[in-house]
């Protein structure tokens, strides 16, 4: 082994300067005194001068037995804090004393008693031992994430395990995990080009690896969310005088616990994991007591019960702790694991081992040299298995550093084994100065071989090939010809607002709206729909009537699923302007019909009800004013589920008693057609024809109804009073169409009257009514009956395809040049194989093909062939165009 080199002076870790952040790398080298603290001259400055007052150590600190790396760790975070917060608040004492005593020591006990009232709650508040060992944890967890990987790859290859473990897609409608989909596609990529993984092997191996992608992605999750949670603990200011600071120390202490017990669980699993992966790799060595000791060389024993002493309730400084030795076993096991896969790799001679780094960048380190240095004849056509391109690369590293970069390994025995699992548990800890190149290698290991990796897209996104282009085509010259036959105008607004503009619009679904990094000065946010940027259009523009359409992509922060996505097109049609009563609410209804008869997608039904009737509703039930919007949030999830769930919402999440939610629950099971269901509204002993909004919400609804009866659509409107559409701008007439076919698509199209919206951006009202298609629903309808069809969808128009029968490309350009001339829709193609031609017109619905050959050529004439009805005629070479065009208007 190498003689380790001498140690290095101690690194300066800067504290207190602007733009400056402290590390949980950082924190893991003070704590070792690897690294000296080091106050920023500007952050003395800001420190207190006055005389010391003492106070008493808040409890949280009080009888804490801790190890001096455990001391350092804590002092460097709380004397961070102290310096943030002086920072943050110009009226904070923190005094110089304080900050240089614990500088000058690094140990807990020089910041107590604190100086200052201040520096007291700003210890209680900080939790500074519990946010100290986090942090070392997440510097010890962090370079594990890439290394496990590896390590499971160099696994796979040892067992010859089946690469279709690692067959996890990534989806883009949310049917996926993404860490378990990034873990897998890593390790595809580190077993790129292998001859190994699954040739061979006698499937045994499956158990081992197909775990991985979801076991090693929880392990990245977990240790993603412990990290997130360090970061803001270790550089946020603490704001003194908003709340009790023992109070909220606590609260940081069971936050670290919670993401805390999630990284043990992970840890648990990847520790069983781990062992099982080494023992079976292990299994393969035909030396019995090499195989014995590298079956035995963890102490598996050591698993049981762990977990359960781990999770024992305890305080955070003794449950931290416990995580931190759960992750050091795991580094026991995992650098075992990778010593296990080397070994067996090195000793099979079928395996091509990858070159050394070793200055004369020999061979297999494991080939004995051959006398006089030649090589036997027939070596060089050997036919030697190949590790993947990844996995190669890892191993070589990995030997380069057990065997300090020697050429030669000699016999491979149980002591060696044993040395090499102890060179890479000690590679694998942070204070390792090899540790971080070594996982920016395997980065790059990684990344430099994603030519064989597919790319992915965003989880709730999609891309659309041509036939589905094409099908989205013809609706959208469907949906648009149906606007502007109503007069409407287009218009279109940027795909990214101000957050001010959309926050408050939409109720509970806010939470939903996606925000944008600052880039300029400016917080913004991507659109949520196309209604309220289109008020803020009117607003600005100081428009009093308009009629348009908009058909754009809008954006929410939803959970992915079947039918839901993150990105997805609207299709609106607003009318804004002072009218007579219910004119406009009656064109956008008729609109929505006759969009979606035109689109032909089968049976539907328009459900409508009115917000002041359902206003008028609640308040007969006894629901509070204030109480409205978010009762009827709940009640506009009745279409997916049940009236006793949705109770449950309104008493224990909404806060009505269940008489007030029994009387909801009446009451919304009223539907039907809508005149028929008017007439029992209105009769004589109504509880609605005694509420003042209801009875003026009946009378527009008759007069709407009357209207759509006389324009023939009546019969698709189902008077329904679940219906509560959630956003809040809403105040008048709403609607929703749903399809009645079998595929499940649940909405396709809403809207309602909104009169106040425009007016939250003026002091000028424009009452507005307006419709929304949700064109992806209407989308997944239309292919689902192309698929049914069973017919090929034409992703292009091209009316002609011209055919030459060689490589002729100047010919070609010459008659297609006159057929785009005489605007005929055509392509052209070079081949002398006819087959080819007629394959390819076939498949893309071509129609007619201009055939021109040696023959044609000669004889200054062309061949005309219509593909459908599979006849062919010659024309003269000057006259296709004129025929072609006539053929092409008399199909």
């Amino acid at each position: 082994m190498a003689t380790p080199p001498p140690p290095a002076a101690a690194a300066a870790v800067t504290l207190g300067g602007k733009g400056v952040a402290l590390t949980p790398a950082a924190v893991y080298a003070l704590s070792l005194g690897l690294a000296d603290p080091v106050i920023d001259p500007s952050a003395l400055q800001r420190l207190s001068s006055r005389a010391a007052s003492p106070e008493e150590t808040p409890k949280s600190l009080r009888d804490l037995a801790l190890a001096p790396h455990e001391s350092r760790a804590a002092a460097a975070v709380l004397l961070n804090k102290l310096l943030l917060t002086a920072a943050d608040s110009s009226s904070a004492q923190v005094t110089a004393a304080t900050a240089n005593g614990l500088a000058g020591s690094l140990d807990l006990a020089a910041a107590q008693p604190p100086a200052s009232g201040d520096e007291a709650s700003i210890a209680a508040a900080s939790a500074p031992v519990a946010v100290a060992l986090a942090a070392v944890i997440d510097c010890c967890a962090a370079p594990l994430v890439s290394i496990a990987d590896a390590v499971a790859a160099l696994s796979c290859e040892a067992a010859r395990g089946d690469v279709v473990a690692f067959d996890v897609p990534a989806s883009g409608d949310g049917l996926s995990v993404k860490d378990e989909a990034d873990v897998a596609a890593d390790v595809r990529t580190l077993l790129l080009a292998s001859k190994l993984v699954g040739s061979g092997g006698d499937g045994a191996s499956g158990a081992f690896f197909t775990k991985v992608p979801a076991v090693n992605g929880a392990f990245r999750e977990a240790v993603r969310a412990l990290h997130k949670r360090v970061r803001v603990e270790l550089n946020a200011p603490v704001k003194l005088g908003k709340r009790d600071a023992d109070e909220t120390g606590e609260g940081k202490e069971e936050a670290l616990m919670v993401v805390a017990s999630q990284l043990a669980r992970s840890l648990h699993a990847m520790c069983k994991l781990s062992v099982a992966r080494a023992s079976f790799c292990a299994g393969s060595i035909a030396d019995a007591e090499l195989r014995e000791k590298l079956a035995g060389g963890i102490n598996v024993d050591d698993l049981k019960g762990m977990f359960d002493k781990l999770m024992i309730d305890s305080d955070a400084v003794s449950f931290l702790r416990r995580v931190y030795g759960h992750l050091l076993k795991f580094r026991d096991f995992l650098a075992w694991e990778a010593a296990v896969a080397m070994v067996v790799i090195e000793m099979d001679e079928s395996i091509e081992k990858p070159q050394s780094s070793g200055e004369n960048g020999a061979g297999s380190s494991m080939e004995k040299p051959r006398a006089g240095g030649g090589k036997v004849k027939g070596d060089r056509k050997s036919k030697k298995k190949t590790l993947g391109k990844g996995t190669s690369a890892v191993l070589a590293l990995l030997r380069d550093h057990v065997t300090d970069g020697k050429v030669v390994i000699p016999s491979v025995d149980p002591a060696l084994v044993a040395d090499w699992g102890i060179e890479l548990l000690l590679l694998f800890d942070p204070k390792c100065p090899k540790l971080e190149p070594l996982v920016k290698k395997i980065k790059e290991i990684v990344e430099s071989n994603e030519v064989g990796r597919l790319p992915k897209i965003p989880k709730g996104t999609r891309d659309f090939g041509r036939e589905q282009m094409a099908i989205r085509e013809r609706a959208f010259a469907i949906i648009t010809g149906v606007f502007k036959m109503h007069g409407g105008v287009a218009l279109d607004t940027p795909v990214f607002e101000l957050r001010e503009t959309l926050m408050g619009k939409y109720g509970e679904d806010s939470k939903l709206i996606y925000d944008l990094a600052d880039q300029g000065g400016e917080l913004c946010s991507l659109r949520y729909d196309l209604t309220v940027p289109f008020a803020r259009y009117v607003a600005m523009n100081n428009i009093s009537a308009i009629k348009r359409y908009q058909i754009a992509k809008v954006y929410r922060r939803d959970n992915p699923s079947k039918g839901r996505y993150r990105e997805f097109y609207q299709c609106d049609f607003d009318i804004a302007g002072v009218y007579e009563p219910m004119e406009p609410d009656f064109e956008v209804i008729k609109v929505l019909t006759e969009l979606l008869d035109k689109l032909d997608i089968g049976m539907y039904e328009v459900k409508l009800n009115h917000r002041k009737l359902l206003d008028g509703m609640l308040e007969i039930c006894g629901v509070p004013a204030e109480k409205f919007r978010t009762v009827c949030s709940s009640i506009d999830k009745l279409d997916k589920l049940t009236f006793e769930e949705v109770k449950k919402e309104l008493v224990e999440e909404k806060g009505l008693s269940n008489e007030t939610a029994d009387s909801i629950g009446s009451l919304v099971k009223t539907k039907g057609p809508p005149l028929e269901v008017l007439l029992e509204l209105r009769k004589e002993g109504s509880k609605f024809m005694q509420n003042e909004g209801s009875v003026v919400a009946l009378n527009e609804l008759e007069i709407l109804f009357r209207a759509l009866e006389k324009a023939n659509a009546i019969d698709r409107i189902s008077f329904d009073l679940s219906l509560a559409r959630g956003l809040d701008y809403y105040t008048g007439v709403i609607y929703e169409a749903v399809f009645k076919g079998a595929t499940q698509v649940g909405s396709i199209a809403a809207g309602g009257r909104y009169d106040k919206l425009v007016g939250m951006f003026s002091n000028k009202q424009v009452p507005a009514v307006g419709v929304s298609l949700g064109i992806e629903r209407v989308f997944a309808i239309m292919e689902q009956q192309e698929k049914e069809k069973n017919e090929v969808v034409r992703a292009t128009e091209t009316e002609v395809l011209v055919s030459i029968l060689g490589k002729d490309l100047i010919l070609a350009a010459e008659l297609v040049n006159e057929l785009w001339s005489a605007e005929i829709k055509a392509e052209f193609k070079l081949t002398t194989r006819m087959a080819n031609h007629i394959k390819y017109a076939t498949q893309t619905g071509i129609p007619w093909m201009v055939l021109v050959g040696e023959s044609e050529i000669r004889e200054g004439k062309v061949k005309l062939k219509n593909i459908k009805a599979n006849q062919e005629e010659e024309v003269r070479r000057e006259d296709f165009v004129q025929v072609l065009k006539q053929r092409l208007s008399n199909p």
